[in-house]
């Protein structure tokens, strides 16, 4: 019975396999170049707008628009990390939180969705666990800081989305964190 559902386990866990390819965007302007090069590239072809696609005005893209964080590491908002196993906040946790607090409420308008993630050891089902309450704990202390609970979310994808897909403890300790995902 344990190797039926071993192997159904194992169907079912490679029929989820495929990755999924982010949106296109295309501006207005220039919306029919085709940037791929190569033998297949000869004419451009307009891109048709549809659930993947969607048009950007040129005068409304902006870099404001795209919240970008003036140190430039690459977002508005840092990671934060936690300890393995653990979805308690550090000190210095905290510290990086009451810094976001400050920006979130001055920048209204914000939907924010906090990710949980961990590291690869652990099972699926342990570690979407221990996201959620990575999530949870963040959403919860920036609420406490006195910002609207309604423009947070959390979701939590465990160890599906690695920062750093290496097996050593530095990569570890990078994978086990809260993301944000900053959008209007």
């Amino acid at each position: 019975m344990k190797r039926v559902l071993s192997i159904l386990m194992l169907l079912c866990l490679g029929a989820c396999g495929g990755t999924k390819r982010p949106p296109v965007v295309a501006t207005t302007q220039g919306a029919g170049s085709d940037t791929r090069g190569g033998a297949g590239a000869s004419e451009p072809q307009p891109l048709s707008e549809g659930p993947d696609i969607q048009a950007v005005d040129a005068g409304v893209a902006s870099s404001r628009d795209m919240l970008s964080d003036p140190s430039g590491e690459g977002g508005p908002l840092q990671d934060v990390h936690f300890e393995y196993d653990s979805a308690a906040l550090s000190d210095q946790a905290r510290g990086v939180l009451e810094r976001h607090a400050g920006w979130i409420k001055a920048n209204p308008g914000l939907r924010i969705a906090v990710e949980g993630h961990c590291d690869e050891r652990g099972t699926v089902e342990y570690n979407l666990a221990l996201g959620d309450q990575r999530a949870r704990a963040v959403r919860d202390y920036l609420v406490n800081l006195g910002v609207e609970a309604r423009i947070l979310t959390t979701v939590s994808f465990g160890k599906e989305r690695p920062l750093d897909p290496a097996s050593n403890e530095a990569s570890w300790a990078r994978n086990r964190r809260a993301h944000f995902a900053v959008s209007r």
